[in-house]
């Protein structure tokens, strides 16, 4: 287990530190969901989901907002 202490900004922006980004292929503007469970905060790097996997409606909209932000980069 890689464990490490970060501080909380005045925005409660924490950053994730950079070996663990570059371990999990986390890169800028990507999508992390971010839990509560038992008193611990979970952050979990979103997958791209297999083509014919079933996705649900929360994971639909949050792929839609991503592409509509990449989409507005473009222009």
């Amino acid at each position: 287990m890689i464990s490490y202490i970060v501080k909380v900004t005045r925005k409660g922006q924490v950053t994730i530190p950079k070996n663990i980004r570059v371990s999990l292929g986390i890169e800028e503007g990507e999508l992390l969901q971010v839990s509560l469970e038992k008193g611990k905060i979970i952050i979990t790097k979103l997958g791209v989901p297999s083509p014919g996997e079933p996705i649900g409606r929360e994971e639909y909209e949050k792929i839609i907002e991503e592409l509509e932000r990449e989409r507005a980069n473009w222009r």
